[in-house]
């Protein structure tokens, strides 16, 4: 039997827009949908309420949350078998625990220190760090409305070795009927750019030429089928990436996980898109 789809929810606008992007994704992966609120109080306690809720803040109860959450998701897909659950539990570990039984985790984005979508909230951050399933954290929109695709892409960041995260991209561009755009970012060292006519441009070929062929190493796995569109950039991979998220519909990140390792397992390009990317995010967990 498939896995669910879970959702974290909050009782914010952030929240059931992710509600709604999962339940479209549930439906494409024909899983069913799993709602999840976590919470140490029993009440409410968040800066901005949904408007769906109805209620002031201080009546707004877990049950009243899951059960908001869940009237949205059957009135935007009704053929969905959507569950529910509410627990007594700081919401970072309690989804990081649910991941062990999901397809993936979907979240929304919170605001941080006032600033609303344009630093990731502490709970999606901290499980895009740990869980053991892929992370889909719903960035690009501020209108807190779920969209269909518009730009009929998604962009896998690729390194050295076929991974998780690009046969997870494969999946989802499939599913979507829509090319798959696999970027490779290089670098050429700035002490190899001497100004020299006789090597002038020299290292910069050479330094592209091995992103090309990283890239292909990385995609030798991928169904021929498939549709692959191959691309290197010249930059740091943070931004390279972040240009790229600009014309996508859905951003693939991979970030190792040390076993036995506590600590932040996030890689600085999965942290960078994650707070600044244009589109959707799915953070992959790669085993090192």
């Amino acid at each position: 039997m498939e896995l669910p789809l879970v959702v974290g929810v909050d009782g914010s606008e952030p929240s059931l827009r992710a509600v709604d992007w999962a339940a479209d994704e549930a439906a494409l992966r024909g899983v069913a949908l799993r709602l999840v609120y976590a919470s140490l109080w029993e009440r409410y306690e968040g800066a901005a309420l949904a408007r769906d809720l109805g209620k002031p803040s201080e009546e707004v109860r877990a049950q009243d949350i899951v059960e908001a959450a869940a009237r949205r998701a059957r009135g935007r897909r009704p053929e969905l078998a959507v569950t529910t659950e509410s627990l007594p539990e700081e919401p970072e570990y309690a989804l990081v625990k649910e991941g062990h039984n999901a397809s993936a985790l979907v979240l929304g984005t919170r605001g941080r220190s006032g600033v609303a979508d344009l630093l990731l909230g502490s709970v999606s951050l901290f499980v895009a760090a740990h869980a053991d399933c892929p992370v889909i954290v719903l960035r690009g929109n501020n209108d807190n409305q779920a969209r269909a695709g518009v730009h009929g892409r998604i962009v896998v960041g690729v390194g050295d070795a076929p991974s998780a995260a690009v046969r997870f991209a494969v999946q989802e561009a499939e599913r979507r009927g829509v090319p798959l755009e696999a970027v490779r970012a290089w670098r050429c060292p700035a002490h190899e750019t001497v100004d020299h006519p006789l090597i002038a441009g020299e290292p910069e070929r050479v330094y592209e030429e091995r992103a090309a062929e990283a890239l292909e190493g990385a995609l030798r796995e991928v169904p021929p089928q498939a549709k692959v569109r191959r691309r290197t950039v010249e930059g740091p991979a943070r931004k390279v990436l972040l240009a790229a998220s600009h014309e996508a519909d859905l951003l693939v990140v991979g970030t190792r996980r040390r076993p036995g390792h506590l600590g932040f397992q996030l890689g600085r390009v999965a942290h960078t898109v994650l707070h600044h990317s244009a589109c959707p995010v799915a953070v992959v967990p790669e085993r090192a």
